[in-house]
């Protein structure tokens, strides 16, 4: 960590300038060690490679430690050997300094839980060597710039918890695994190769994003967790995503529609699809699953016997199913199911054989009404605009 030779002398007063925007927060004693008439290569957080600092991560990273207050100077450009710049969760205000993109060497740049505001600067785009960029939980607006979804190396974009608006650009980087865009205001449609195949990690979720989906879910097939939810997505979900190596299918909140049709057995352990406007029967082939919801959708017909076998058994966990237009199920009235497991089924079209306890939410009709019922039938699961979901 130590430098044996006295630090470069643009190094040096780019460090003072970075200080002097910069103040401790109550408790945070992470500028104890910050004395200028000492080497600052030992400064906390600042580390060294001969006479050039390669990696400064301010503040201490004690989970739960106060962080830092001020601002980033923009002399932090001058540090032109920096391979790695992080904040720890403090109130950094200001924008991210338009100087950054001079960091030609940078492959980390790590500034979340904290207030940056402004746009994020399109000449990132020029740092060619960026790895991870996390600008997470901050209070940034404007585009995410297409400069950045160009860059060749990226692996880890975490963007999500701020304000950005308008369009996804396309990430072409082959090593992008994590891509985190939830809670902002995107917008528009996901355009055709605005996602890599290499993506193992995708949330979109709380955005307002539109249109189908399915071309770019097909090529995801290392993905081992997807969140799409909370948006305005629409079309048909591809039977061939039931069998990628996932942990967590969330698409629930969309407008996605058309039968859900597994491929093969289902394995992922939670796979929450309420909330839209699938239909036709539920598939047998998603009763491995553990916390299974289909709720709130037009599905129709008997609830296949194997999810009851596997519920009564405690192999899935919940079972919700409230809200839909399914008109049996084989149930004993008197089975007891484990006290581990949630079953939902009210409001379809049958008198609901066993009483369970469902979410306030599915309110407090046992059935749906038979001329909805009955007007369902007659559309043989196709979906309508006049029926209530």
């Amino acid at each position: 960590m130590a430098s044996f030779s006295i630090i470069d002398p643009i190094d040096f007063l780019a460090l003072q300038t970075i200080r002097k925007g910069l103040d401790d927060l109550p408790g945070s004693n992470y500028f104890a060690s910050w004395d200028f008439t000492s080497e600052p290569c030992n400064f906390a957080g600042v580390y060294c490679d001969g006479d050039k600092v390669i990696a400064l991560n301010l503040g201490d990273p004690r989970a739960g430690s106060p962080g830092l207050t001020g601002n980033l100077d923009p002399s932090i450009g001058k540090l032109s050997a920096l391979a790695e710049f992080t904040v720890v969760p403090g109130r950094i205000t200001g924008a991210l300094p338009e100087s950054m993109s001079q960091l030609k060497n940078l492959r980390f740049l790590g500034v979340s839980r904290n207030f940056l505001s402004g746009d994020i600067p399109a000449s990132l785009g020029q740092l060619r060597e960026l790895q991870t960029l996390d600008l997470s939980f901050n209070q940034l607006t404007g585009n995410i710039p297409w400069a950045i979804g160009a860059l060749p190396t990226l692996s880890n974009v975490i963007l999500c918890h701020n304000h950005l608006s308008g369009s996804i650009p396309p990430f072409v980087s082959p090593r992008l695994t994590r891509l985190d865009l939830k809670h902002n205001e995107l917008s528009g449609t996901l355009l055709p190769n605005s996602l890599p195949s290499s993506l193992e990690y995708l949330s979109l979720s709380w955005n307002q994003l539109t249109g189908p989906v399915d071309y770019h879910l097909t090529r995801l097939n290392r993905l081992n967790y997807l969140d799409l939810s909370l948006n305005r997505f629409t079309g048909c979900i591809p039977g061939i995503l039931f069998t990628f190596p996932l942990t967590n299918l969330q698409l629930q909140r969309n407008l996605f529609t058309g039968p859900v049709l597994p491929m093969s057995q289902v394995t992922i352990p939670t796979v929450d699809i309420s909330f839209n406007r699938f239909f036709g029967e539920i598939s047998p082939l998603l009763s491995n699953v553990q916390n299974l919801y289909l709720n709130n959708n037009r599905f129709m017909g008997q609830v296949p016997a194997v999810l009851v076998d596997r519920l009564l058994t405690a192999g899935i966990q919940v079972l919700y199913l409230q809200h839909n237009f399914l008109t049996g199920i084989e149930i004993n009235p008197t089975v007891e199911i484990p006290v581990s497991s949630s079953l939902c089924l009210q409001y379809n079209c049958m008198i609901p054989p066993v009483q369970t306890a469902c979410p306030l939410k599915a309110g407090k009709q046992k059935s749906r009404p038979t001329d909805q019922c009955a007007e369902w039938k007659g559309k043989k699961g196709e979906k309508t605009n006049n029926i209530k979901g």
